[in-house]
C-alpha cells in the first residue's frame, strides 16, 4: 500500500514539474499562437471604444509587427490592399477605425510551421472579420510569416492565400 501511494505521489509530481514547465517556458507555437489571437483582440473594436483606448489600442497592434511589415490581402470587393510599413498600418489601422462602426476580427484554424533554424515560422489561417451593419462576415484564408526579433515573434509579412473558387 506504502509503494502506491508512493507511485501515486510521484506521479502527481511529475505531472505538475511537466505542467509547470510548459507554463514558464511555452513553445514557440503556443507563444505564436497566442500572439496572433492578440493581434486578432487588438484589431477588434466597438463602437464605444474612447479616442485614447483607440490610439492606446492600435499603437500596441503596430507592436506586433515588424517596422518593415509587407501586408498584400484581397478585400471582400475583390480588390488588392497593400500595405508597406509599421507607420502605414498605423494610419490604416486608425483609419478602420475612424470609419467602421465597430468591427470583430478572429483567426481560426491556425496552422504553424517553424523553420529549421526556430526563429522563423510560417502560419497558414482563416481570417474572421464582421463589419457593423454587415450581415455575413468576411471570411479570408491568410498566411503570416514571422521572425523572432529581440525576444518576440514579430509579424514581417501577410498574403492572401488565393484558392480556387
Amino acid at each position: 500500500m506504502k509503494l502506491f501511494v508512493r507511485l501515486v505521489l510521484l506521479a502527481a509530481l511529475v505531472a505538475l514539474g511537466f505542467w509547470l514547465w510548459t507554463v514558464f517556458f511555452p513553445s514557440p507555437e503556443t507563444v505564436i499562437r497566442k500572439r496572433l489571437s492578440k493581434v486578432a483582440e487588438l484589431a477588434s473594436f466597438g463602437s464605444k471604444e474612447g479616442q485614447i483606448a483607440r490610439l492606446a489600442n492600435v499603437r500596441q497592434l503596430t507592436g506586433f509587427v515588424s517596422p518593415d511589415i509587407e501586408i498584400s490581402v484581397d478585400t471582400p470587393d475583390r480588390s488588392q490592399q497593400v500595405i508597406s510599413g509599421r507607420e502605414e498600418l498605423f494610419q490604416r489601422a486608425m483609419g478602420a477605425r475612424m470609419a467602421l462602426g465597430s468591427l470583430s476580427v478572429e483567426f481560426v484554424d491556425m496552422s504553424v510551421s517553424l523553420g529549421a533554424d526556430r526563429t522563423e515560422a510560417t502560419v497558414i489561417l482563416t481570417g474572421r472579420a464582421r463589419v457593423a451593419g454587415d450581415r455575413d462576415p468576411f471570411v479570408q484564408e491568410l498566411k503570416f510569416f514571422l521572425r523572432k526579433m529581440g525576444g518576440d515573434w514579430l509579424i514581417v509579412r501577410i498574403e492572401t492565400i488565393r484558392t480556387l473558387t
